[in-house]
């Protein structure tokens, strides 16, 4: 297993080791390819600067580099105005980190994270080609929800 090492950083200092990593969880998941990836680096820079964001990395230990991400959108929600809620944003390892239990300790780390800060439920979305859900399950999720999507322009 290779060390890696997790922290949260703010998204304005990434971009540039985030790209290719968002690229590739790009081409691994999109549901409709044709459309095209184009994050709005603007809006989340504003989010994080509101304390709306929290992105929390992965990094190889001994080389520094980036090879996973969970970010999320964390607010108090709008039916529960006193309960503090996280819903992921995008959530990648690179395929090669995916062995042992790289990625759910990517995932107690944010929630470690999240707990410290108050936070009350976190949301992960799963999609259903790349199931993680029994991960989920195994430290301590619960499915309570199925999304669906239609294409209204193909």
């Amino acid at each position: 297993m290779k060390p890696v090492t997790f922290r949260r950083e703010p998204i304005s200092a990434l971009w540039v080791e985030l790209w290719p990593l968002l690229v590739a969880h790009w081409e691994e998941i999109a549901t409709w390819p044709d459309i095209r990836l184009d994050p709005d680096t603007d809006a989340y820079e504003a989010m994080d600067a509101a304390g709306l964001l929290r992105t929390y990395t992965a990094r190889d230990e001994q080389q520094g580099t980036l090879v996973g991400y969970a970010i999320y959108v964390v607010r108090t929600h709008l039916h529960y105005q006193q309960s503090k809620q996280a819903v992921q944003d995008v959530l990648f390892l690179r395929a090669d980190y995916r062995h042992g239990k790289t990625g759910q300790r990517l995932l107690e780390h944010a929630d470690a994270e999240l707990a410290a800060e108050g936070v009350q439920v976190v949301y992960q979305h799963v999609k259903t080609a790349h199931n993680f859900g029994p991960l989920l399950e195994r430290i301590g999720y619960g499915h309570v929800e199925n999304v669906y999507a239609k294409r209204l322009n193909p």
